[in-house]
């Protein structure tokens, strides 16, 4: 079984999507394994707290000063900046981080933590639509 999910953003930052996938998966109502895999190169897949907001500000944070956009004087040896100054930081955290979470499914449940979240970390400053495909096997 076979999905794929737009996840539309509104330039960097972390997207949560845990409900498109427990709507996607209620139905079946099978055990397996669910693969999600993102087909873009400056974004990434995270399993991470759905709970408190600031985890995702944190991380964002974090990211952005550990590999700051090509105008940065710290990032002046770096060559490909025609696309703009937050794309190859955007590749390289792509890199850093998931682009494909495996998630147990249990009875069309995905099989997460209390506070745990499937979300799509988009690395780039403008909007984009994101596609994950999802397979249930």
């Amino acid at each position: 079984m076979q999905h794929e999910f737009l996840i539309s953003t509104r330039g960097q930052g972390l997207y949560e999507f845990t409900s498109q996938v427990r709507d996607w998966l209620r139905p079946c109502g099978h055990d397996g394994l669910l693969t999600l895999f993102v087909r873009h190169t400056s974004c990434s897949l995270l399993i991470q707290e759905n709970a408190d907001p600031e985890v995702q500000t944190d991380l964002q944070a974090f990211f952005e000063r550990l590999v700051p956009h090509s105008d940065h004087p710290s990032m002046s040896y770096l060559r490909h900046t025609y696309e703009g100054p937050d794309d190859m930081p955007a590749h390289i955290k792509a890199v850093m981080m998931p682009v494909s979470l495996s998630i147990p499914v249990s009875g069309g449940v995905p099989a997460l933590g209390t506070w745990q979240g499937v979300f799509l970390f988009e690395h780039r400053r403008s909007p984009h639509t994101r596609k994950v495909m999802a397979h249930l096997g």
